[in-house]
């Protein structure tokens, strides 16, 4: 199949119009017989993609002391302290900003509860609650991973639309990290891919190229 899904992120880019920025390339999957009421069916995950998400990634990291330092040091676009926290939870307007705006967060651990006091009520709803770490962590290799990771969700019903890649990257690229897609919806669907109702690719503002 990876083969087909070349040709259709080449038909997709050739199928797009112009744009004066560089497009994503998404992924569009429908699942056959999946219940989501039952809350084992939905796929809440972290996918690591091989090639790169092809677009910037902001990081927020939450720290003090050489942990702060070092997540500066490593390329962070924010560091908050623990008296940015309290800051923020005197200003939940001012939170929902901030929190829109970043695509992961990750924590000193033991700031964690004082995350979840001030953040968490802004976090949580928005499924980007820190990923805790210890303060001997090494915010260079955390954030390199980070980069290259997307959420895969399937929750209010049963179909995912992901990030996947970029228009500017190449074809073969990006079907590889389609494939890591795939391989997760294999370990998390009970019949695996065969499970698959439908796979589309896109441009941002083009229109869809169907796979299967």
């Amino acid at each position: 199949m990876t083969q087909d899904i070349e040709e259709a992120v080449k038909k997709a880019k050739e199928n797009s119009q112009p744009r004066n920025f560089t497009q994503s390339i998404d992924v569009v999957i429908t699942i056959n017989d999946l219940d989501i009421d039952k809350p084992e069916n939905r796929i809440d995950e972290e996918v690591f993609l091989p090639n790169g998400r092809g677009k910037d990634v902001k990081i927020a990291f939450i720290a003090e002391g050489e942990l702060a330092f070092q997540a500066e040091k490593a390329g962070a676009e924010l560091v908050l302290t623990k008296e940015d926290l309290e800051d923020f939870g005197k200003d939940r307007k001012k939170a929902k900003k901030m929190a829109n705006q970043y695509d992961f967060f990750v924590a000193q651990a033991d700031l964690m509860p004082t995350v979840g006091r001030y953040l968490g009520p802004v976090l949580g709803p928005r499924k980007k609650m820190p990923k805790p770490v210890p303060a001997s962590a090494k915010p260079d290799t955390i954030l390199e991973k980070l980069r290259s990771t997307i959420k895969v969700r399937v929750k209010d019903q049963p179909m995912l639309q992901s990030i996947v890649g970029s228009e500017d990257m190449d074809d073969a690229a990006i079907a590889e990290n389609i494939d890591a897609i795939m391989d997760i919806l294999d370990r998390n669907l009970e019949k695996g891919t065969k499970q698959i109702k439908s796979l589309y690719v896109k441009t941002t503002m083009g229109p869809v190229t169907r796979v299967i």
